[in-house]
């Protein structure tokens, strides 16, 4: 891929919404708007989810088994915590994947033009 198709590929991602996952387990799912040389990522409207603490498991795990852990525990289910950040840069030194949220309708269109 040249630079030229590079950059109208990046083109028609603006305005998609990415999933970005960094380095220190963060994910980060907002619509993005730019990109730059140092693969710095910038996302509006973008709710930024992290994996629940130790001690949130812990006191999941207790208040389902208060007698301790064994193999006969049902599997825990622990929530990520999220909050609205809005406008955000993801520093590209820390960016570990990016995956591009598609709708069904949106995956469908794209599978009806790649067919043509």
């Amino acid at each position: 891929m040249d630079a030229s198709q590079a950059v109208q590929y990046l083109e028609s991602l603006i305005g998609q919404t990415f999933r970005v996952h960094a380095t220190d387990t963060r994910i980060f799912v907002g619509v993005f708007k730019c990109t730059d040389s140092a693969r710095n990522i910038i996302l509006a409207n973008t709710h930024e989810y992290r994996y629940p603490t130790t001690a949130a498991v812990r006191k999941a795990a207790s208040n389902a088994a208060p007698e301790g852990l064994d193999e006969t525990t049902p599997n825990l289910k622990v929530n990520m915590t999220s909050r609205f950040i809005g406008l955000v840069v993801v520093p590209g030194q820390h960016i570990t994947r990016i995956e591009l949220e598609e709708t069904p309708q949106q995956s469908r269109v794209r599978e009806s033009v790649h067919a043509s």
